[in-house]
Parts: structure tokens; C-alpha cells; sequence
């Protein structure tokens, strides 16, 4: 399994959850955050703002399915056909364990998602 976690525009998540959840990928935790990239931030006038207002979306999913969920993330979250600064990152790390809280079972690999 792995996590994809995918900080995009706030005004993209919506579009994009809905994309994920079309494709079948219905479980999603998603969280207000705030940073800056290589762009270091803007400028408006005199006014620099060094932290940008973004949405983080976090889903674990089966390796298999990584490169499709990867690219629903980006097709969905990109401005225009090219894209444009401060579109997003995503990254991608393994998952070692995913345990059920309610139930106390350990999720095999096939089973979590």
C-alpha cells in the first residue's frame, strides 16, 4: 500500500475529490494547510505573502492503483492545459501497517485501502 498525499489549490480539491471519487476512490482525508513553494510566496504590491493558503488531500491505496490515482490527482488539479505555478505537489510514501480503530484488525495488503 501506499499514501498519496496531494497539497493542491483549495478551490481544485472539491473537482478533485470528485474525480477520486468517481475513479473509486471514495476515502479521503482532507485538511486546510498553508506554505509556499519554489515561488517563495507573493507579492501583491508592497505586500509579500511568504505562506499560501493550500489543501492537503491524503489517501492510501493499493500500489496497484498508484499511477491512475496519481494521474486523476493531476489531470484534475491542474490549471488550464499546461498549469501554472502553485498547482501542487504530490508525494508518495510507502504504508507499512493500517489498523481498523472500531475493530482492532490489522488490514492485510489486499485489504486496506
Amino acid at each position: 500500500m501506499i499514501m498519496v498525499r496531494a497539497i493542491v489549490r483549495p478551490e481544485k480539491s472539491d473537482e478533485v475529490l470528485a474525480a477520486l471519487m468517481d475513479a473509486g476512490f471514495p476515502a479521503v482525508t482532507k485538511l486546510s494547510v498553508a506554505g509556499r513553494g519554489k515561488q517563495r510566496g507573493i507579492k501583491i504590491g508592497e505586500v509579500t505573502y511568504d505562506e499560501i493558503p493550500k489543501t492537503m488531500l491524503i489517501s492510501v491505496v493499493q500500489d496497484r492503483d498508484k499511477d491512475f490515482v496519481v494521474e486523476t490527482i493531476m489531470k484534475t488539479a491542474r490549471s488550464g492545459a499546461k498549469g501554472a505555478f502553485g498547482d501542487g505537489k504530490i508525494f508518495i510514501t510507502p504504508v507499512e501497517d493500517v489498523y481498523t480503530i472500531s475493530s482492532g484488525v490489522r488490514e492485510g495488503q489486499e485489504a486496506a485501502a
